[in-house]
This record gives structure tokens, C-alpha cells and sequence, in this order.
């Protein structure tokens, strides 16, 4: 039997936690669906990441607002996935921040990513029709950048790590709690999607200067908050383990000359067990063994993904 495309079998509607991890600091988490934060300043709040579609985004505010009624200044943007910035006008903050090579990115291929995105993963779109268009920054920084918060509450500093999930992937980091929003270069017990990754930067230094930090609460891209600097630990791990096991697997079959599709096979054989059972795990890993592959052919800028070749890469790998 054929498998679903993507995520859109997944309908099931996901249990929403709003978790206060300090003062003023708050985490959303939905049962591996994209996780929400915000961080309070003296008379302002910073959103991290938005949903997909306006009227997404603000029923996460509208939970937010449960705690704090200052207005959102900031909106930070981890990366230019649709799913993660369609909805940032729900908002109506004075500046949308991201790193200016995600800028670049949504200038190349956001309305493909935004086609793409709506097909494999069409619940996360509620009501696509308040979606304005594309979401575009007026803040970009290439390595730091620092928010005051004011009073005792110390500073965000908002941080690229190096090339992982996208090329402009950055991080949330709060110094004084030890609290890190790290986005999609790190997910807790959740599958990786890989599709426009750089893996050998990302399984090694990037995660390293994530580590380094030395979290002692963390909320990845998907999945629950790991609390300790032992969960911050394990989660980066696992991230790095899942990488690892792309790369050695694909690696090992493109040596030998071997096809895409038997890449695929046997890195699904060597990750299921232990990643299986993880949200998304079937519907990313044909898009990252490609994204791999390629990069082992010495494709260095992802591809474009378009719905076409979503359906394409899907039936040659998944369904056939």
C-alpha cells in the first residue's frame, strides 16, 4: 500500500503546553509539532518563530496573553521555513529579525518553500487564506546580536552558530537562566528534517557551538523541553546521532557506487529503531537522504524544493 505524502494523513489535532521555564520566559510545545517561545523584556516581549498562518500564530498569542500583555517588538525568525514565518504579521511587531542569509533565502525560493510546505503539511495551515505573503525582514545581523531586556533581566542574545538546517539557521539565548531557544538545529525526540541542510558542518561544528554553551533548559524545534544540563546534553546528542547515521549510511552507499533509492533503504533501516517512532521520521527522511546524496555528488546549495519534486523524490523513495 502506498504511504500518505508527507504529513498529510497527520490531522489529528496535537496537545498545545505553554510552560513557564523563568520569569518572563515561556515555551510552547504541541506533541512534535514546531515549538513557540517568547522572552519578556521590562516593556516589551520578543516572539521566537511564528506559525504558519496568521490566524495560527495568534492562537499562540492568544495563550501568551495569559501572562503578559506588553506588546511583541520583536519577532525573531530561526530560519525560512514557511511553516516557521507565514504567520509573523499576526504579530504586528516593530521588527522582524533573522540572519541576513535567511533574508537571501526568502528572496530565492520562499514561495516554493511556502508551495512546498502547504502540501506536506497542510493542518498547520489554519485558515491560509490571512497569510498577507511572504515574510520578509527589516532586521539581519551575520553573527550577533544582543536585545537588552531592561531591569535585572540581563540580555537575549541572538546567535549564528554555522551552517545546519539551513544555511541561516540562528539561536535564542538567554544568559542569565542558561535557557536556549536553538530552533530546528536541535530536535528532542523529534525526526530531522534535513532537506536544505548542511550536514557534515552541522553534525560537528555547529552542534559543538551550541553545546558549548552549556544550556540548562532547552527548546528545540519539535518535541518536549529538556530540562537539565544533562536532557540540553542528550538532546544535542541525539540530534548529532541521527546525523551520523544519515552520513554514514549514505555515505557508505555512494562510495560503493549504489543508487539513491538503496541510500534511502538502508538509512531507514539503520535509523528506525531508534528514530522511528519519532514525529515526522517517514515524511522527512526521503528529502534528507536527497539533500545528502546531493551533497555527497558536491551539490553544495540545497536544491529548490518545489511540490513537484516533493511528489517526485516521494514515489521514487517512499512509494516505490
Amino acid at each position: 500500500m502506498a504511504k500518505a505524502f508527507a504529513s498529510s494523513a497527520d490531522l489529528g489535532e496535537k496537545a498545545e503546553t505553554l510552560e513557564v521555564l523563568a520569569d518572563g520566559i515561556y515555551a510552547l510545545t504541541a506533541e512534535g509539532d514546531p515549538n513557540m517561545g517568547a522572552i519578556e523584556a521590562e516593556d516589551f516581549v520578543v516572539a521566537f518563530e511564528s506559525r504558519a498562518t496568521p490566524k495560527a500564530t495568534q492562537d499562540w498569542l492568544a495563550q501568551l496573553r495569559e501572562h503578559t500583555d506588553k506588546p511583541v517588538r520583536y519577532c525573531v525568525l530561526s530560519h525560512y521555513h514557511a511553516v516557521r514565518v507565514l504567520g509573523a504579521s499576526a504579530y504586528d511587531a516593530e521588527s522582524i529579525i533573522t540572519h541576513e542569509t535567511t533574508r537571501q533565502l526568502i528572496d530565492e525560493r520562499g514561495q516554493a518553500d511556502w508551495d512546498s510546505e502547504y502540501g506536506r503539511m497542510p493542518r498547520l495551515f489554519r485558515e491560509p487564506e490571512t497569510i498577507p505573503g511572504l515574510t520578509h525582514p527589516d532586521l539581519t545581523f551575520t553573527d550577533t546580536l544582543v536585545i537588552p531586556l531592561g531591569g535585572d533581566r540581563g540580555d537575549l542574545e541572538l546567535r549564528y552558530c554555522g551552517r545546519g538546517h539551513t544555511a541561516g539557521d540562528i539561536i535564542a539565548w538567554v544568559p542569565k537562566h542558561k535557557i536556549l531557544f536553538a530552533g530546528d538545529l536541535v530536535e528532542a525526540q523529534a525526526a530531522l528534517y534535513t532537506g536544505d541542510a548542511f550536514h557534515f558542518d552541522w553534525h560537528e561544528g555547529t552542534l559543538d557551538a551550541v553545546k558549548a554553551l552549556g544550556a540548562e533548559q532547552l527548546i528545540g524545534g519539535r518535541g518536549a523541553v529538556a530540562q537539565g544540563r544533562e536532557a540540553c546534553d542528550a538532546a544535542i546528542e541525539q540530534t548529532r546521532k541521527f546525523l551520523r547515521g544519515m552520513i554514514d549510511n549514505v555515505g557508505a552507499v555512494h562510495k560503493r557506487g549504489g543508487s539513491l533509492k538503496e541510500a534511502f533503504d538502508a538509512t531507514h533501516a539503520a535509523l528506525v529503531d531508534d528514530f522511528g517512532q519519532w514525529p515526522i521520521f517517514e515524511h522527512c527522511l526521503p528529502f534528507d537522504v536527497k539533500r545528502l546524496w546531493d551533497e555527497y555528488d558536491g551539490v553544495e546549495w540545497p536544491a529548490i524544493w518545489t511540490a513537484q519534486l516533493d511528489r517526485e523524490v516521494w514515489d521514487q523513495l517512499q512509494n516505490s
